[in-house]
């Protein structure tokens, strides 16, 4: 290793960010420079190289379209931020997710494009890298090198670090890069200057309202969630989305810093928005045709008049305008307090509204661990 590689190394291990780095036909070289410099447990929580196709497709989620791609190295810096965010439970360091994705040269002769795309995805923005690099110009000895070079540039301008690998580029070679920032979203939502915002699974920005959304607090994302979501989605024949509640009718705004940790959760796995809509009535008007996948708890909440300045009239229109804007509800059998199951039928649903309301059966979907169980055991395990 050289001295420059050396001095990167060691001003990204003295910054404050833990990554996760996922990385697939080439950046092998920058994970191992990573471990041998002293230090690489401050960087590095996990690093993972998923190479053949199966391992490739499991770590994503899904079998990309095109394996190199920008899309597919967004999405594996996304997927590798969430697992971040997974494995740093109660801790506050930041976060970053670092994803590469390459086709260098190899055994056989390539017909496409020896070409790279590295992105790093944090909280606060996702920025990625393109590296086109001239056929013949180096062997794979070389590529790897550069590709490797540049995954540590990257690493290094996301942890702070204003120091640069010098790459040598050459004629045939070029280098683009595209950021996508967040953090200033969720400031303007804070401010009530937005009302929501959407980012998609690769980091772009959304365009269109959902379809159907899940809403919740995420504190955090459990499988109870996911699980939710794939059912409505199979059950309704098209996506659900995920909808971080910023305002919460019962507790204060989530500060911007707050929402983008807890939409960390989904990068690179699902579509997910932020809104200021903490009652259904806001996210028909936010979302207007949407279905709202939702546990028993809250469709009884939904239909109690206590909830509406104690007036059935006012419930009764608040339904009234759901209907209008041909919203309605898909509703999950819930466990209550007392360990009883409870679904769809057992509510007294109004006169004339039952149509507002499906069931999702029982022996379709079922989970009875909650997100406040799971934060409990977490902070018992912290404190043993």
């Amino acid at each position: 290793m050289d001295d420059p590689t050396r001095h990167l190394i060691q001003a990204i291990h003295d910054s404050p960010p833990r990554a996760v780095l996922a990385a697939a036909g080439a950046g092998s070289r920058a994970l191992a420079d990573l471990l041998g410099v002293p230090g690489a447990s401050r960087t590095l929580l996990e690093a993972l190289i998923p190479y053949a196709a199966d391992s490739f497709d499991e770590f994503l989620g899904l079998r990309p379209e095109q394996y190199v791609s920008e899309e597919t190295g967004r999405r594996m810096a996304g997927r590798a931020l969430a697992r971040a965010r997974h494995l740093r439970e109660l801790e506050a360091w930041p976060l970053v997710g670092l994803g590469c994705t390459a086709a260098i040269v190899t055994d056989r002769p390539k017909k496409g494009e020896h070409r790279a795309h590295v992105a790093a995805w944090s909280p606060e923005r996702l920025r990625v890298h393109t590296l086109h690099l001239a056929k013949g110009a180096r062997d794979r000895a070389g590529e790897e090198g550069l590709v490797s070079a540049l995954l540590l540039n990257v690493l290094a301008e996301a942890s702070g670090v204003v120091e640069a690998l010098p790459l040598g580029l050459g004629v045939g070679d070029s280098l683009s890069a595209e950021t996508v920032e967040f953090a200033p979203l969720a400031e303007q939502l804070h401010r009530d200057a937005i009302p929501f915002f959407g980012i998609l699974p690769d980091g772009t920005l959304a365009a269109d309202p959902p379809a159907a959304l899940l809403s919740g607090s995420f504190n955090p994302l459990h499988a109870g969630h996911s699980g939710l979501a794939a059912t409505a989605a199979a059950l309704l024949g098209r996506p659900v989305a995920f909808e971080l509640s910023a305002v919460n009718a019962e507790k204060p705004p989530l500060p911007p810093a707050a929402v983008l940790d807890r939409l960390s959760q989904f990068a690179g796995r699902y579509p997910v928005y932020a809104a200021n809509a903490p009652t259904f009535n806001q996210k028909a008007r936010l979302y207007p045709g949407a279905v709202f996948v939702v546990g028993f708890d809250t469709a009884e909440r939904v239909i109690q008049p206590r909830y509406y300045g104690d007036s059935r009239a006012n419930m009764l229109a608040a339904l009234d305008e759901l209907r209008a804007r041909g919203n309605r509800f898909l509703v999950a059998g819930r466990l209550d307090d007392n360990g009883l199951f409870h679904e769809l039928p057992e509510l007294n649903l109004p006169t004339g509204y039952e149509t507002l309301f499906e069931a999702i059966p029982a022996r379709l979907f079922r989970h009875d661990v909650s997100s406040t169980e799971i934060r409990a055991a977490l902070k018992a395990e912290a404190e043993e």
